[in-house]
């Protein structure tokens, strides 16, 4: 389907109709029949035929895997016939199998990480491990979470993250910058983290690099050097990103819940200025590039969230908190606390503020310009709160939950 160049009928025309009905029928009688649809299966089988016949076992494993095989081909079929419908009667994705994992998010529960059948890349697709243990559970939720923020990142830049969020971001000049600045934003949250950075690593920055307990590096390109001096840390994975095609395009978000699923399309789109609105103060070019900046990490920011940035580097997060005044008191908190000088930073909130409590907290530390999605009832007291103390407001028109 994926075909340049094919029209429908074409591509009906290719349907198998005959080889899955065989595969079934040889599955379906697998008690006398030995059913094989994959080339990584013959040499088991072929070695068991050599020594007088498959087993039972072995013939029931085989099913189990003809009906899968079948069940997702006819599963590629459907969304074909349902590419005009987002949201079908019937969802039938498919998954397989990548990795085997030593256990899930805690070491109780059995885990494994699938891919989606029909998307072009996934979190590990074209990524070369090239030191350290395997991949975890949680290694890749955190690794998944940074390299979506990363993405967002078009200068030199660097997503440090812990639990699934981040806990340092910043871009700069180099790459080196970037990563001290986004270590700087919060060096105790950082320690046993994900760093993902969207250049390659050089010989000076695997040094510092050596200097801090990093769960899991990856990057797009690492100096000989830089792996000599990295690889004698045992406990650091170091991946290597070799993927080069244009970025995936948008997919679906997929969220297990009791006895069934949530689908949504992901929180895809990269924000820019076009569309949002200064609804008081002026604001400068270096504040506008902070609050893009500050727009684009929020929204990867366990909701409600608060971020504190300035000058392309996050100071202050505030994540996870069920209220907004909480959210921004932590955020502040933890600026304050880390030695960050709040006076003239941004500020960027995932959902509008349902009161002026919260922005008065963030204007009292020094905070000049303040992003939200605006649509509050008391959003004229929230400018006013705004205007009274001099510094900008923006409203965006979107909001950025993340549950």
């Amino acid at each position: 389907a994926d075909r340049p160049g094919m029209d429908d009928d074409s591509i009906i025309e290719m349907i198998d109709v005959g080889g899955p009905s065989m595969l079934r029928a040889a599955a379906k009688n697998h008690e006398f029949v030995t059913p094989v649809c994959r080339p990584e299966d013959y040499e088991a089988v072929l070695r068991e035929l050599r020594a007088g016949g498959t087993s039972f076992e072995t013939r029931w494993r085989l099913a189990a895997t003809a009906f899968a095989h079948t069940a997702a081909y006819e599963s590629a079929i459907a969304r074909w016939f349902q590419r005009d419908d987002p949201f079908p009667q019937t969802l039938v994705p498919a998954f397989d199998r990548v990795l085997e994992l030593s256990y899930g998010e805690n070491p109780h529960q059995d885990a494994a990480f699938y891919s989606e059948r029909g998307r072009r890349k996934h979190v590990v697709s074209r990524v070369e491990q090239l030191h350290g243990k395997p991949l975890s559970f949680n290694n890749l939720n955190d690794l998944s979470a940074a390299r979506l923020l990363a993405r967002e990142l078009d200068r030199p830049g660097c997503v440090i993250v812990k639990h699934a969020n981040p806990c340092g971001v910043a871009v700069g000049g180099t790459i080196e910058e970037a990563y001290a600045k986004a270590l700087a934003g919060d060096p105790v949250s950082a320690y046993g983290g994900v760093v993902v950075l969207n250049r390659a690593v050089t010989a000076a920055l695997g040094e510092a690099l050596r200097e801090q307990f990093v769960e899991v590096l990856f990057a797009p390109g690492f100096d000989e050097q830089a792996m000599e001096t990295l690889s004698r840390k045992a406990s650091i994975r170091i991946l290597n990103d070799t993927e080069r095609r244009d970025p995936a395009e948008p997919e679906r978000d997929y969220r297990r819940v009791l006895g069934g699923l949530l689908v949504q399309d992901r929180d895809w789109e990269i924000a820019e200025r076009d569309g949002m609105e200064v609804v008081t103060g002026r604001l400068s070019e270096v504040e506008w590039s902070d609050l893009l900046f500050a727009w684009r990490v929020v929204k990867h920011v366990a909701s409600n969230a608060i971020v504190l940035a300035k000058f392309g580097q996050t100071i202050g997060i505030g994540a996870g908190q069920m209220s907004r005044l909480d959210a921004v008191r932590v955020a502040v908190e933890k600026a304050h606390a880390l030695g960050h000088d709040t006076t003239g930073a941004v500020l960027a909130s995932d959902a509008f503020f349902p009161f002026a409590d919260g922005p008065e907290l963030a204007l009292e530390a020094g905070v000049r310009v303040i992003a939200q999605p605006g649509g509050s009832k008391r959003d004229e007291e929230v400018i006013a709160a705004a205007a009274a103390a001099r510094a900008a407001m923006v409203f965006t028109h979107r909001r950025h939950f993340r549950h």
